[in-house]
């Protein structure tokens, strides 16, 4: 599944990244990765910006992010 489709303060897994939309390049992707976006490393969606929509207010490992939409839909997770 992806990370966009994780309920509020939802935990998971991150399984990996993917190229989920053309308007994103393996430089954004490998961003990601950078970001601590791997698999294996725990994650929490704690919430989502105004009308459900973006950002997306994340948590990997101790750090939190901001992320786009199109940035969480290339990340796939598992439920924890």
């Amino acid at each position: 599944m992806r990370l966009t489709e994780l309920a509020d303060n939802a935990e998971a897994w991150v399984t990996g990244v993917i190229a989920a939309s053309p308007e994103l390049d393996a430089g954004d992707l490998r961003r990601l990765g950078e970001l601590g976006f791997i698999s294996g490393e725990p994650v929490r969606l704690l919430r989502r910006g105004p009308g459900g929509r973006e950002p997306l207010a994340v948590q990997v490992g101790d750090t939190l992010f901001a992320l786009r939409w199109l940035e969480a839909q290339c990340i796939e997770v598992e439920p924890a």
